[in-house]
């Protein structure tokens, strides 16, 4: 098997109101938009959001969501200022094996940033 690029696809219940969310919030750039559906750039891959989710009006619990979106950063500080800018919200979370800041949106789903 060749494997000629990875994705992911993240199902939003509000996904007309939650996209510009992920498009201007994240700053992700939309590859393909169709009904229902949007393709972003996610570094290396991308990420497909679609809807029929099901949203949460808190963070999702690992049992309703096991999965969390990384996305590894080169500049974390500079990451954070940007997002807190744009109005996204970041918990730094410091770990012995690095550091973390941990985004929920809309929906109640996990992001998380981490210095590359």
């Amino acid at each position: 098997m060749i494997i000629k690029e990875t994705g992911f696809i993240l199902f939003l219940e509000n996904y007309e109101e939650h996209i510009q969310f992920y498009t201007e919030k994240l700053g992700l750039k939309v590859r393909e938009k169709d009904e229902g559906l949007s393709k972003l750039e996610f570094g290396g891959s991308y990420l497909m959001v679609e809807h029929q989710g099901v949203s949460s009006r808190t963070e999702k619990s690992r049992s309703q969501n096991p999965t969390v979106i990384r996305i590894e950063v080169e500049d974390f500080d500079a990451a954070v200022t940007e997002l807190e800018q744009r109005g996204v919200a970041v918990e730094v979370q410091p770990h012995s094996w690095g550091t973390i800041g941990i985004i929920v949106d809309p929906e109640g789903n996990r992001i998380e940033l981490k210095k590359f």
